[in-house]
């Protein structure tokens, strides 16, 4: 996948929906942040309720929120320093986890229904806290470039009529 022409794509889509940039922009923020939160399966779903619920465009989360899908090689890094974070919240009084080479797991401990405590808890708060910024930046990166994409784009639909000259 080329990652270039990927987000050249999706960003022609995100320019090409008519809304208002304030709008567009809440979509993509809604989008990003549910799209680095650990919430597995339910990133397009919690996109689009958000979305809705704040009256920001629901095509702009849903495909600011495929992110994912492109930083997906690097999703296990992200999701480590999202737990670190959300750990270091959560204790008290603040420290970072163990190692990965220090933690005990055996097989059957990731599918104990209190695993979700022990690292579902520190990565759900963690990855909330990680994303929030982010998603603020590209709020006022996106609007911005959106309005100024519209301005353009009504600037050339309908260009200033010339004055008529008087001759007196």
């Amino acid at each position: 996948m080329n990652i270039r022409r990927w987000l050249h794509q999706h960003s022609l889509k995100l320019l090409a929906i008519r809304d208002t940039p304030e709008a567009i922009a809440g979509g993509v923020a809604i989008g990003i942040f549910f799209g680095v939160t650990p919430l597995f399966g339910l990133k397009t779903l919690s996109a689009i309720f958000f979305a809705w619920l704040t009256g920001s465009n629901i095509l702009a989360a849903v495909i600011s929120g495929a992110l994912h899908d492109v930083i997906l090689p690097f999703m296990p890094i992200i999701y480590r320093w999202e737990y670190n974070v959300g750990f270091w919240i959560l204790s008290h009084p603040h420290h970072w986890p163990p190692p990965l080479a220090h933690m005990h797991w055996e097989g059957a401990a990731w599918r104990h229904w209190t695993t979700f405590f022990s690292v579902g808890k520190p990565l759900l708060v963690g990855g909330c806290v990680c994303a929030a910024p982010v998603s603020f930046l590209f709020f006022f990166i996106t609007r911005a470039v959106v309005a100024r994409h519209q301005r353009k784009k009504q600037a050339h639909e309908h260009p200033p009529e010339p004055e008529e000259v008087n001759p007196s």
